[in-house]
């Protein structure tokens, strides 16, 4: 595993973090099972976990603090976020922050969040929602700052809304925010235009979140896939969504099918690990949070963190698969 800088902080953190929202919410999630997935990150070196009290209404943080008191003997970030009062997920153009994130509402949450982790801190507090008009209302900030001096949470952050990730540059550059997270992978290479920019004039930390497009990066799914009725994919792999997306990774496929080929005498590069590894060659980011919820996720995407970057060349290839999407009602 390997380390990078985590913005203007003094954390090294694991360029392959552990996104823990599929052990709150999503069907087939298994305590015991989430417990030794987790156990398994930490001793392959991961340090980085992130979390957030809708995943299960604090239930995966309770998990996130079950490993750290465990694992007292390593040094183990943890990140939450706080729900927005309206429970609008993405955050709605014209709405305020006063609808979305009232201040006794932010301190609220992060004691709910401390008391379900049963910590005494967490390291990085974010806004689960943004809107960078909210920055004409700087209570917030002050209120985070308040929390911060009293040492419950130690870096402040903010989630960007799926394929907006201009709607947070303002933010970045008030100098304010100590980490950004954003939806970035070989389909969604946005960022680069002007967050990433921006996140290193400010120095920092980039969170890269949904490194397999929800799971069609792993390659994985069909045109027929199905899931449990409560399950949230089936809302968002709706068939406008779903079909264009297996095309675009079946054209992924064809093309590392004839890299893997071309390149007959080098280690076969998987389509996880390319996905895993494209993020991996943008210095910006300071980790990736792939979600795992087995043994098996956590040591194949480690290994993304061992191989190091792609080739310039392939990397040079990916740049083709890019893919414009604007949010619609479903896209959450």
């Amino acid at each position: 595993m390997r380390y990078r800088q985590f913005g203007r902080t003094d954390w090294q953190v694991s360029e392959i973090g552990y996104g823990m929202w599929g052990m709150g919410s999503w069907s087939d999630s298994d305590d015991q099972q989430s417990l030794e997935s987790l156990q398994a990150a930490v001793d392959l070196g991961c340090n980085f976990f992130d979390t957030a009290h809708a995943y299960g209404e604090g239930h995966s943080e309770q998990l996130l603090g079950q490993i750290v008191r465990a694992r007292r003997d390593k040094k183990l970030y943890t990140a939450t976020k706080i729900p927005p009062k309206n429970l609008q997920w993405p955050a709605r153009p014209n709405s305020t922050l006063q609808e979305n994130y009232p201040l006794d509402h932010v301190e609220e949450f992060v004691h709910r969040s401390l008391q379900s982790a049963q910590l005494e801190s967490f390291d990085l507090m974010q806004f689960h929602t943004w809107d960078d008009d909210w920055l004409r209302d700087d209570r917030w900030l002050y209120k985070l700052d308040d929390l911060r001096s009293q040492r419950l949470i130690n870096a402040i952050g903010i989630s960007l809304n799926r394929w907006e990730p201009w709607n947070g540059v303002r933010a970045v550059k008030t100098g304010q925010i100590d980490a950004v997270q954003v939806i970035y992978n070989i389909f969604d290479q946005n960022p680069e235009d002007e967050l990433f920019p921006a996140c290193a004039e400010m120095n920092t930390a980039v969170i890269a979140r949904v490194p397999f497009d929800e799971g069609t990066l792993t390659g994985t799914l069909t045109k027929e896939s199905r899931w449990p009725e409560s399950d949230w994919r089936n809302t968002y792999f709706v068939p406008e969504n779903l079909i264009p997306s297996v095309e675009r990774a079946e054209a992924l496929k064809t093309l590392l099918r004839n890299w893997n080929q071309e390149h007959s005498g080098e280690p076969e590069i998987t389509l996880l690990e390319l996905a895993l590894r494209f993020i991996l060659s943008n210095a910006t980011v300071s980790t990736i949070i792939p979600g795992m919820r087995k043994r098996s996720h956590v040591e194949a995407n480690i290994a993304a963190s061992d191989a190091g970057p792609l080739p310039a060349n392939l990397q040079e290839q990916l740049k083709q698969h890019r893919w414009e999407r604007k949010p619609t009602p479903w896209s959450q």
